[in-house]
């Protein structure tokens, strides 16, 4: 079916996002003459009742809460077939996981930020509304005329107001933003609830990655040193399981951001012990650059066999790098793309994946977990980048040289690390002699065996 030209009287341009229930496009509003985006209930939902009462009290939500802090609504309507839409003002800075793609972000800004999101749900929850659901894609920015921008809070799919939240039966919210009295059945919440997505945004902001399970989340200076302690004691605070020892409200720990964001920054150190400091923790969290297309949650593999029942093959989102890994890691994948900076190289969006049996457990060498990161370097230099590399709590095996017909390289290797099981770090070239592009893998495994070479011989790079 070919996408319609028009919605009412907006011309429509581009498709800008896509949820489980809705889709989101790129309009013009030629009465105001400006942009605005334009959500639209899925065709496929069209006949559930309650799902289209959930898509319009979005938009009711919204209108009630009637804040410059989020999203606003400035029309409603209905399609021919009946399902509805509403029109928005349009954020053309993108989201907050857009922005963070790239890697950690500069401590001030990372905390300026959240505590801008903050603001939102602090007004929201003035409003009676919890959110459920906050997380870097649905924080989006606003860039005015001057170059400032304006942090809005969106999306409130899953939001309800604080009456009924107190006595919610259904879990929601998105895996690494969502507080254990969200994740189960039965358990209502309050306000709180948000504070602690709140504290994952920063978190994922300033360290690059999702944080772990409630009560198993990596302490952020473990991932980032040069993080005061006042910062991580925040953050930590935000997320803390028990709800009665978070922060009390989003205005509490926003106040407290923007105190952290106005000190004056630590004296620079030198470049080879900032690289030092950023690769040697033992959660070394590459899988943290990875930009997960519109927010950093899991999706499923769709991966394809490969050779018999005991291997899958994994291709990255722009079809670029693709490998074959034991069929039992292949459940979850993130695959736009890593920022070659984490192993001191220029920075840039560049093509990667991390595949694993559970990413959550990616970022912390003290979970078990099987699985591959890629990141490929067209500029080269990854060979110093791993060679710097320590893990600290695992043994140091050596290193070794790996050779096929289309790779050859560095492969170093740990063992007894302290979830039981080992990692390898490899920097692969081209067999040919052109020295570019340069590859970075790591591999992890619990238990005994090494599939490093099987994971090395299956790589191809476009």
């Amino acid at each position: 079916m070919q996408p319609p030209e028009r919605i009412g009287r907006y011309r429509l341009e581009r498709p800008l996002g896509s949820g489980a229930f809705a889709l989101v496009w790129l309009a013009h509003d030629p009465e105001l003459q400006a942009p605005v985006a334009v959500k639209v209930l899925a065709e496929n939902w069209a006949h559930r009742l309650d799902v289209r009462e959930r898509f319009l009290a979005e938009a009711r939500l919204l209108r009630r809460a009637g804040s410059s802090r989020l999203v606003q609504v400035y029309d409603i309507g209905e399609l021919p077939d009946g399902r509805p839409y509403f029109v928005m003002e349009y954020a053309g800075g993108g989201s907050l996981a857009e922005l963070s793609a790239g890697g950690a972000l500069p401590v001030p800004e990372a905390l300026a930020l959240t505590a801008e999101a903050a603001r939102g749900a602090a007004e929201l929850h003035e409003a009676g509304i919890v959110h459920r659901d906050i997380k870097p894609a649905n924080v989006l920015l606003h860039t005015a005329r001057d170059g400032s921008r304006r942090v809005l809070l969106a999306d409130l799919g899953l939001a309800k107001s604080l009456a009924q939240a107190s006595v919610l039966t259904l879990a929601a919210g998105s895996a690494g933003y969502r507080p254990p009295e969200q994740a189960e059945p039965g358990t209502g919440i309050d306000a709180r609830a948000d504070v602690y997505s709140l504290g994952a945004v920063g978190y994922e902001l300033l360290t690059g990655t999702v944080p772990g399970p409630p009560g198993k989340v990596v302490p952020p200076r473990r991932l980032r040193p040069e993080l005061g302690e006042d910062v991580e004691r925040a953050l930590l605070r935000a997320l803390e399981p028990d709800r009665a020892r978070r922060w009390p409200g989003a205005l509490a720990f926003a106040r407290e951001l923007d105190r952290l964001a106005a000190r004056p920054p630590a004296p620079p150190a030198r470049r080879l012990d900032r690289l030092r400091a950023r690769l040697g923790p033992l959660t070394l969290a590459l899988a943290a650059v990875l930009a997960a297309g519109a927010a950093a949650v899991t999706v499923t593999v769709a991966a394809h066999r490969d050779g018999g029942p005991e291997r899958v093959r994994i291709t990255d989102a722009g079809g670029r790098v693709t490998l074959t890994v034991p069929a039992g890691w292949g459940r979850e994948l993130r695959g736009s793309g890593w920022d070659p900076r984490v192993l001191g190289l220029a920075a840039g969006r560049e093509p990667g994946l991390v595949v694993a049996d559970d990413l959550s457990r990616w970022p912390d060498l003290t979970a078990p977990v099987d699985g591959a990161f890629v990141g490929v370097s067209p500029r080269g230099g990854v060979t110093a980048g791993v060679e710097a590399l320590t893990h600290p709590g695992c043994r140091y095996r050596g290193a070794r040289g790996f050779t096929d017909s289309r790779w050859h390289g560095l492969v170093r290797s740990w063992s007894g690390c302290p979830d039981g099981g080992s990692v390898t770090e490899s920097a692969l070239a081209p067999a040919g002699g052109t020295g570019r592009p340069q590859v970075y893998v790591q591999v992890r495994q619990r238990g005994d065996g090494d599939a490093t070479d099987g994971v090395l011989r299956s790589l191809r790079v476009a």
